[in-house]
């Protein structure tokens, strides 16, 4: 995706015919209440307290991964931003919408506080991603690819998460 993004090639031609023809098709006032789930606003208090109950209930470890996991959003979305200089759907004279900062907030946000809270919620929160996402196109916020790209991202963060957090359980106990 970032390569086509780069050169502009035939998957990004694709992408701004389909925003054109998404963009506004709901009413504005409903994708924007759905794009502002991504807001650090919204999504942190969320983790935060999720975190909190991780911490309550012993398991620092994992909430210390939760919030590593956040911490990384920035530090790979705005360098990639940067890289890419991509333009918005509605705003060509501006640069920096891929990948999209709102979508791993929500992404890594959510779902982290799911895992830290109960695995049964992991639907919910890939929900409220869906609706994040969905808001940012359908209000012009964001390209489709914007994105794919950070929902790519938010795997690739929590996986790792993950995988560091049942590594660290490993340590502490045995894996065998």
């Amino acid at each position: 995706m970032t390569w086509q993004v780069l050169v502009h090639g035939p998957l990004t031609r694709l992408d701004e015919r389909v925003s054109a023809a998404v963009v506004d098709s709901v009413p504005r006032r409903l994708s924007e209440l759905a794009s502002d789930l991504g807001n650090l606003t919204v999504a942190l208090p969320v983790l935060a307290a999720a975190m909190a109950y991780a911490v309550w209930h012993g398991r620092r470890t994992d909430a210390l991964y939760a919030g590593l996991a956040m911490a990384a959003v920035p530090l790979l979305v705005i360098p990639l931003k940067e890289w890419t200089a991509r333009p918005g759907p509605l705003e060509p004279w501006a640069e920096g919408y891929y990948p999209s900062g709102h979508t791993a907030t929500a992404m890594v946000a959510y779902v982290g506080a799911a895992y830290l809270v109960s695995h049964r919620l992991v639907p919910a929160a890939a929900v409220l991603t869906a609706v994040t996402g969905t808001g940012l196109v359908l209000r012009g916020y964001h390209w489709p690819l914007d994105v794919l790209a950070s929902l790519c991202l938010g795997f690739l963060i929590l996986g790792a998460g993950g995988i560091a957090a049942v590594s660290s359980r490993c340590t502490r106990r045995s894996c065998g």
